[in-house]
């Protein structure tokens, strides 16, 4: 396929290299000039979807999604997909939906799992809400991108599976970094309470593939002095859009709103931005019960 990839970050260059090394013609663009291997460059996004079959973002923002969607839709090719691999909210993904509709253009909002290490290694996993057949249209680059993709319903499903598996995440990893520093603080050894939790009923992905110890568990960012696999700060903001949504939708999301309020003190009043959102076990395990 003729693909136009917009937006080559750690996320987008990697996944856009891998698309260009499995043999699809790709033009790729970046506001802040960054590049993917086996792509061409072109000077905007416009350019980069003109004539093209496909064309992926992987961008910050709602905000962001929206204005460089009205920019490349009007570029586009009647009966071509858009395809937005952004964490975005629920409305945005529906309006860029409509926009494109309202083009003669296809659209799905396929956000992604799997960080960094995922997007180079090609492993992925894509929700993605849209029409049927504009998933159709897809799949074949979810299949080089990634190692799975779920059709999850109409336009902003992708989304709303994404924002709901990073709100069980994020509280999961924080329930594991308690544990450990209670461990700690109990005089319990990491690695007895690793090899307990982790086939017995505490199993969760944060302990076991994704241990916030150091030398514990399979190798991690913990190994490597918290440098991110999956920022803090992206935590924050998944968690942050898990709570916009669930104030629309009218669900009561406790958890998740503790969640958002410890990220957002780790990374905005702490020394959490710029590190991996395991990083909050070195805090807990720092820090003593609060007074009552």
């Amino acid at each position: 396929m003729k693909i136009g990839f917009i937006g080559l970050g750690n996320m987008g260059a990697p996944m856009a290299a891998n698309l260009a090394k499995a043999g699809h013609e790709i033009t790729g663009y970046d506001a802040a000039g960054t590049s993917a291997a086996g792509a061409a460059t072109a000077t905007s996004g416009a350019e980069a979807a003109a004539g093209a079959d496909v064309v992926i973002t992987m961008l910050p923002n709602g905000a962001i999604l929206r204005s460089v969607a009205a920019e490349v839709i009007p570029a586009m090719t009647q009966g071509a997909v858009l395809v937005d691999c952004s964490t975005v909210d629920v409305e945005s993904a529906r309006a860029v939906a409509d926009m494109a509709a309202k083009a003669g253009l296809g659209f799905v909002d396929a956000p992604v799992s799997g960080g960094t290490i995922g997007a180079e290694a090609g492993t992925l996993t894509f929700m993605a809400g849209g029409g049927a057949a504009d998933f159709d249209v897809a799949a074949p680059l979810f299949e080089i991108m990634g190692q799975k993709a779920v059709h999850c319903g109409d336009a902003g499903a992708g989304q709303a599976a994404k924002i709901c598996n990073n709100m069980i995440l994020g509280v999961t990893m924080i329930a594991t970094c308690e544990a450990f520093a209670l461990a700690d603080k109990l005089g319990l050894d990491r690695q007895k309470m690793f090899d307990v939790v982790s086939t017995s009923s505490g199993y969760s992905w944060s302990m076991n593939a994704y241990c916030p110890a150091p030398e514990i568990g399979p190798q991690s960012p913990a190994d490597n002095g918290y440098k991110p696999g999956f920022a803090a700060e992206l935590m924050l903001k998944d968690l942050r859009l898990s709570q916009q949504a669930a104030e629309g939708a009218d669900a009561d999301t406790p958890m998740g709103q503790l969640a958002a309020a410890l990220y957002a003190q780790f990374v905005e009043e702490e020394d959490g931005k710029g590190r991996d959102f395991s990083a909050m076990l070195p805090r807990l395990a720092a820090r003593s019960r609060p007074a009552t």
